[in-house]
């Protein structure tokens, strides 16, 4: 298989474009090792000892002499203008607020995304410029939250020397009505000063103080620069995850800066360097971009921005079509077009010249703008310039192509990931990563922005890790770190700077060669690692410590033995136990000791080791949740004494080889081919391993320390307290992210592997009674949904069914029924929204809540069917698994229950049934309230299981598109905080997707653009995944690749799936969406010999809309695929091409719905009515299981008559459960019988509700359940669905034929004539009189309540309700080929009464129709 697949790599690698990379990976001895790279023909960073620049701020003039200028000057419209700001040397504050970030230098870093806090309402602020200035005006802006804190009351002073101060504004009374805002304020100063200070009296009211942004200006000139600038600078200073001030290597850039003044284009082409440059075929440009920001001009005009090449013979490169390696045009232009580059970030830019100039001579390298709308302000900066030949790197296998730093050039500001590289085997127990900041428990790996004064990367620490995300912070850590000459465990001294393309990330193997010569290696394992540290000296050392003095550590220097425990968790690691750790050593050890001193006593120490002769030490180290003796059991487990570093390493590629090779594609160039290796990696790093083999390799015997039961003792330094449970057990997972696509995605390409993950969840619910929301590794408070419902269901479904499935069910039907004991299990707000039917105001982002417990009870719903299908007859859980189906299924309709028709958007209600905000007031771009992570508009689609009953709230198919189309056209500013208060770093990552209010920087939005696969307009949806392909996942080489936080895969699976050509949009569903492939062929190896085939031949950047589909050589009309057609593999055929086609647009071609047909969905609801019962019925009708009574029976008079269908019972928080009894109806109140009966009931859990089908349902008034006995109930609710508005109501006397269509209710009235009622029509009489025959023929429901006709009643073909009840029919009644249920009771029928071909016998529900006439066929029980 690897031959074959490097076959197949080597044709892939032929079809890529001949892209530059940046280091090559050779085997040299079995150790991975870096080749140099050639020597490129030009290369600047603008460094002192490179080359300069020829010219500064100077227009290239064509061969004419014609400037290659127009509409633009050289004016600073991004800052205030004379802005000095850059000549700060020094900031001193009062106080920051270190701990997060919010420090002083913030105030001058250019970026008003970030701030200065201190911890009170006063402060001041002193800066020291490199040279005296006399500033004449100054700027302030607010930050991004909590307007209280802004300043309100301050002095700006100046000084010579930093001790006398003298005034130079005084404000009072100063309010910053916008986050983010900037007030310039003007001065009368002449005077020149080296010192500034701002010394704030007063904030707003706030009990801290802070802002984002200080400027300090001089005097700017009145007339504007003539031609845009363009000269060396320090750097930018206001990116997201960026060095400030610095170039993107070293500390220096190029600037360009200007103001585009006309309308239409405004450009400038700028010359910088004079070179004389041959171009090959292989001749590549690469450079570094950071276009900045313009504060609230969403067209991005810093991005219209470009390295251009002028040649000998007069041309440009600009001018040739040139394509950067992800195939956007490499121009001013073109780039800006592409809405590729982000602003206040590095862009790595590379092209393959060659193609397009080979033969000519490159003359002048030039910078240049050139945007065809205007006006705007525009800036940036170019750094590492470089023309040369490519460098190649050759890929042996999959693994080759994963870079694990991918996403790690991240901040808490701005996520292009948020990852770290975790060196690890496919879901292993540990991650082993290098750490750019040892005290750091959140973000171990900074890729840039923590850069040194040299603008290098430095390590502090490799650690191992369990942090399934920077949000929920890291656990169980134990750091090794080597160092030459005196140990010193002070993290800054010991730091040690390397570069980037002297590392090697991948997932089987971590190298780094550090500037001083000295090398770290990593090889991991399931439960240990090996660790080869390669020394420069004689006297060398490896340093253990933590990331705080939470642990213990034990160094034996006579055995060369290190053991220890850490407790190191995060905040959010609930249920985290106590990690063990035991290490040996290839070389004798020469001395160590603890080291002190540093705060962190427990935890650090060293060992020497004499590297006069053999300059490497090999650890070996291992780990245990259990104990030292099984850390070192783990380690004998897996790292035989055979084993070396390097077949280690290498049996950890082959691991991570048999997963990636599940997909091979074709018609990739390098840069999707690393996206896709590298997402596959990611999806398969998690969720992780806790368990481990306490027996032996030949007879493995799994246990783990529980991270969810009560612990069984106290914690020792070589054993854990936690309670060991048998069997296996799987952690961080957060299921409000994963269960959109990760756990689709291990269903299909790993679905054994995904059986063995969900029961060890499973395990969770087993041991601690519930599956985490966040395992983290156990029960954490985080996010909205209890999203393990559906994606256990969904793999159940889908064929998975190696895991517990009837625990696996009891654990969704928990969460979805049973008031959790505390906030970190199961759906807040459920002892009220089982009730009302949606989650009220009073729980937090309640609306989100409700919209994924719709979402999981679709998958209960789902599963319970399958359950039922599977069930023997004699199951006694069958008639159970029947109703839940039925139950949930309208649950998952009750959507309906947030939709604010006067707003066209779902909010939240609060528990009276009124909306959060009224109509006039409504903003859906805010974010927060309601909704969790977002705003309304990326709500407004979250019905992905029920898209048809969405599109009927819209008004239809044409509706929901028109509403999408609305979606995608409406842009996200990041000006609407919310309940935020203030900018979270998922309103600027939205906001820089650049696609409307779509933020595929976040969960909430993924399944969109697969909406208009509902809509009927399929195109819609391809146009737009293709663009999110194309664009979102860029930047992997330096440390980027998403756009917004990775997410335990989730973010990953999102392009496998759609880069496949297909979705899985309705989760809980065995089906897939289908949208645009992104390869000429991709083939999926499915295990067992089974192959799926995804061929689009025509497919390209253009050809991106899917003409046609054939699967295994059939047409295919319909925007979904059953899961069991692609996982039994084949053949999916697109023909593709440039423009829309009718495809997948017929009226059947959507994907399936709960609700079929134009009407808004009428799930079940509470029988509003008066509510008696033998003890405080209050306490049994009050919508919350937090009441209760004893009762032994309890009794509702409906206010209408209502058909009631379920019935639930809550249980009570303690007392005598219900475990018997009959259900009563009545239409007067007197007359009773019985419509359910139950025997042996249990409710397994404390404020559990059951819900129950009542078996006789009919259109009573009175409803009453007698237990049997006494019992503690919570709460009794009788469920009825609402009956369609009626749009006409008849009442008083008609005295002609009536043709009824719609909705039709006949209140008492009385019509002398026949009345005929249309197909698809529904008619409701209460009471009256029909004097004339009754005819219906394939209507939805007929009901005749207390009616009296005189005349025949013909019924045929109806699809809904039928019911003669409490009426009096003089003549014939006709019941016939009925599709629902059909009642006739309590009536008198004067005329023979013929039923046949119902679906099921009508039912007089022991309450006899008399009357005379024959009674015959299905109704002659009547």
């Amino acid at each position: 298989m690897t031959h074959r697949w490097a076959r197949r790599s080597r044709k892939a690698a032929v079809l890529t474009t001949a892209a530059a990379v940046a280091l090559s990976v050779v085997t040299t001895g079995g150790q991975a090792a870096l080749a140099a790279p050639a020597a490129p023909d030009f290369y600047s960073s603008f460094e002192a000892g490179e080359p300069q620049p020829t010219w500064t701020d100077t227009v290239e003039t064509d061969a004419s002499g014609t400037p290659k200028a127009g509409g633009v000057n050289g004016n600073d419209g991004v800052s205030i203008p004379g802005n000095v700001t850059d000549k700060v040397t020094e900031v001193r504050a009062s106080g920051e607020n270190a701990g997060s970030g919010e420090v002083k230098e913030n105030l001058v870093d250019g970026n008003v995304n970030s701030k200065w806090l201190t911890f009170a309402s006063t402060g001041w602020l002193e800066l020291t410029l490199s040279e005296p200035v006399a500033i004449t005006s100054y700027a302030v802006s607010s930050a991004n939250d909590a307007p209280e804190r802004d300043p309100k009351n301050w002095k700006l002073q100046g000084s010579q020397d930093g001790k006398a101060w003298s005034d130079l504004d005084v404000q009072s009374g100063q309010a910053f009505p916008k986050r983010f805002e900037t007030k310039k304020y003007e001065l009368a100063n002449t005077a020149a000063h080296k010192h500034f200070r701002f010394d704030i009296s007063a904030n707003n009211g706030g009990a801290a103080t802070q802002f984002s942004e200080i400027q300090l200006a001089v005097k700017a000139s009145s007339e504007p620069a003539p031609n845009m600038r363009s000269r060396i600078g320090k750097g930018p200073n206001g990116g997201y995850a960026a060095k400030a001030n610095a170039g993107y290597t070293g500390v220096k850039a190029l600037q360009f800066l200007g103001q585009h003044v006309a309308k239409d284009r405004g450009y400038s082409y700028n010359k910088v360097f004079d070179v004389d440059v041959a171009v090959k075929p292989d001749t590549e440009l690469s450079y570094l971009l950071f276009p900045q920001f313009v504060p609230d001009d969403l067209k991005y005009p810093s991005t219209f921005a470009a390295v251009d090449l002028a040649f000998s013979d007069g041309t440009y490169l600009s001018g040739l079509g040139a394509k950067d390696q992800y195939g956007f045009e490499l121009s001013p232009k073109g780039q800006g077009a592409s809405k590729s580059l982000y602003t206040n970030q590095w862009n790595k830019l590379r092209s393959n010249i060659g193609a397009v100039a080979a033969g000519k001579t490159i003359k002048r390298v030039l910078v240049a703008y050139d945007n065809p709308v205007g006006p705007a302000n525009f800036a940036g900066w170019f750094d590492d310039i470089r023309i040369g030949a490519a460098e190649k790197k050759s890929y042996a296998s999959p693994s080759d192509y994963v870079l694990t730093t991918r996403g790690t050039q991240s901040t808490g500001g701005f996520s292009r990931g948020n990852n770290f590289p975790a060196t690890a085997v496919p879901h292993g127990f540990n991650f082993w990563t290098p750490m750019t900041n040892a005290g750091s428990i959140s973000w171990l790996y900074d890729y840039h922005k923590a850069n040194n004064a040299q603008n290098l990367p430095s390590l502090q620490a490799f650690t191992t890790s369990h942090e399934p995300s920077p949000w929920m912070g890291d656990r169980q850590t134990f750091q090794v770190f080597p160092q030459a000459g005196a140990p010193n465990i002070d993290r800054v001294a010991r730091a040690l700077p390397f570069k980037h393309e002297n590392e090697i990330a991948k997932p089987h193997y971590y190298g780094v060669t550090f500037e001083n010569g000295m090398r770290t290696e990593i090889a991991p394992t399931d439960h240990a690692a090996l660790f080869r540290f390669t020394f420069t000296g004689n006297e060398s050392n490896l340093l253990f410590d933590n990331v705080n003095n939470n642990g213990g550590l034990t160094l034996d220097t006579a055995k060369g033995v290190v053991s220890g425990y850490s407790d190191v968790k995060s905040g959010l690691s609930t249920g985290g136990t106590r990690l063990f750790v035991y290490a040996t050593f290839d070389k004798p050890v020469a001395g160590g000791g603890k080291l002190t001193g540093a705060g962190r006593d427990n935890v650090t120490g060293y060992l020497k080791f004499d590297t006069t002769q053999a300059k490497t030490v090999t650890m070996r180290i291992a780990t245990s949740l259990i104990g030292v003796e099984q850390a070192k059991k783990n380690l004998e487990l897996e790292v035989s004494a055979t084993d070396t570093f390097d077949s280690v390493r290498d049996r950890a590629q082959r691991a991570w080889n048999d997963k990636l090779k599940v997909i091979e594609v074709e018609g990739a160039s390098e840069d999707q081919l690393i996206t896709l290796y590298s997402n596959l990696y990611r999806l398969f790093l998690y969720p992780n391993s806790g368990y481990e083999n306490v027996g032996t390799a030949a007879a493995p015997v799994h246990k783990h320390a529980s991270p969810v039961a009560p612990a069984a003792g106290q914690d020792t330094a070589t054993q854990t307290g936690a309670k060991i449970v048998d069997g296996k057990i799987y952690v961080n997972n957060g299921f409000w992210d994963t269960y959109r696509t990760t756990w689709p995605a291990y269903s299909l390409l790993t679905p054994e592997k995904a059986g063995e993950m969900v029961e060890g969840f499973v395990q969770q619910y087993k041991e601690g009674g519930w599956v985490s929301r966040w395992s983290s590794p156990g029960y954490a408070n985080l996010m909205t949904g209890t999203s393990s419902d559906v994606s256990f269901s969904d793999a159940f479904l889908k064929g998975v069914t190696n895991f517990d499935v009837q625990a696996a069910y009891d654990a969704a039907v928990k969460n979805a029924t049973v008031t959790p004991p505390n906030a970190n299990v199961g759906r807040k707000g459920l002892d009220s929204s089982i009730f009302l039917g949606y989650t009220p105001t009073t729980t937090g982002e309640g609306m989100s809540w409700a919209i994924e417990g719709y979402v999981n009870d679709f998958g209960i719903a789902t599963m319970s069917k399958a359950l039922y299908d599977k069930a023997s007859p004699n199951d006694p859980r069958r008639k159970e698994y029947l109703e839940n189906h039925e139950y949930f299924l309208n649950r998952a309709q009750n959507y309906v229950n947030m939709f604010d028709k006067s707003v066209g958007f779902f909010q939240g209600r609060t528990a009276d049934g009124k909306w959060r905000v009224a109509p006039d007031k409504y903003e859906p771009r805010e974010w927060g309230h309601d909704y969790t992570e977002t705003n309304a508009w990326n709500m407004a689609f979250t019905v992905p299981h029920d898209g048809q009953g969405l599109a009927n709230l819209y008004g239809g198919r044409a509706g929901l598109a028109k509403k999408l189309d609305q979606f995608f056209s409406t842009p996200e500013t990041a000006g609407f905080p919310g309940s935020y208060g203030g900018v979270i770093h998922e309103m600027l990552e939205a906001r820089d997707v650049r696609m409307g209010q779509y933020g595929h920087s976040n969960q909430p939005s993924h399944h969109i653009p697969y909406m208009y696969d509902y809509a009927g307009q399929p195109s819609k949806t391809q146009e737009k995944v293709r663009e999110i392909l194309s664009r979102l996942y860029l930047g992997s080489e330096i440390g980027q690749g998403y756009a917004g936080d990775e997410d335990n895969g989730e973010l990953s699976a999102w392009y496998i799936f759609s880069s496949l050509g297909f979705y899985p949009l309705q989760m809980g569903s065995p089906a897939y969406a289908i949208g645009s492939p992104l390869f000429t062929k991709a083939t999926v190896n499915l295990g067992g010999g089974k192959k799926l085939v995804v061929s689009a031949p025509k497919n390209s950047a253009k050809n991106i809309y899917v003409q046609g589909l054939k699967v295994n050589g059939q047409k295919w009309d319909k925007t979904s695929l059953p899961h069991e057609l692609i996982a039994r593999g084949g053949t999916l055929e697109f023909d593709m091409g440039p423009n829309p086609s009718s495809w997948g647009t017929g009226p059947d071609a959507a994907p399936q719905s709960i609700t079929t047909g134009g009407e808004v969905p009428r799930p079940l609801r509470d029988t509003a009515g008066t509510v008696t019962a033998s003890a405080n019925p209050a306490a049994l009708s009050d919508n919350s299981s937090q009441t209760q009574a004893a009762t032994s029976w309890v009794q509702l008079q409906a206010t209408a008559p209502e058909r009631v269908e379920f019935y639930t019972l809550t249980s009570g928080k303690d007392g005598a459960d219900a475990k018997g009894w009959v259900v009563k109806g009545s239409y007067d109140g007197k007359t009773w019988t019985t419509v359910d009966e139950r025997k042996d009931q249990t409710f397994p859990s404390r404020q559990q509700t059951r819900a129950f089908k009542l078996a006789k349902p009919g259109h009573y008034t009175w409803y009453r359940v007698e237990l049997t006995g006494t019992a503690t109930l919570s709460e009794v609710e009788f469920l009825s669905k609402p009956r369609a508005e009626c749009t006409t109501t008849i009442t008083g006397s008609r005295s002609e034929p009536q043709m009824l269509s719609g909705v039709v209710c006949l209140n008492d009235a009385t019509i002398t004539g026949p009345v005929t009622i249309a197909a698809g029509a529904s008619v409701y009489a209460n009471g009256g009189r029909i004097i004339g025959p009754v005819r219906a023929t394939g209507a939805a429901d007929v009901v005749l309540l207390g009616t009296h006709v005189t005349g025949p009643v013909d019924i045929t073909g109806s699809t809904g309700v039928v019911g003669v009840e409490t009426a009096r029919v003089t003549g014939p009644l006709s019941l016939v080929n009925n599709s629902g249920a059909s009642v006739v009771a309590a009536s008198t029928v004067v005329g023979p009464v013929t039923c046949s071909g119902n679906a099921t016998d009508p039912s007089n529900n022991g309450l006899p129709v008399a009357g005379s006439g024959p009674r015959s066929g299905q109704c002659q029980g009547l």
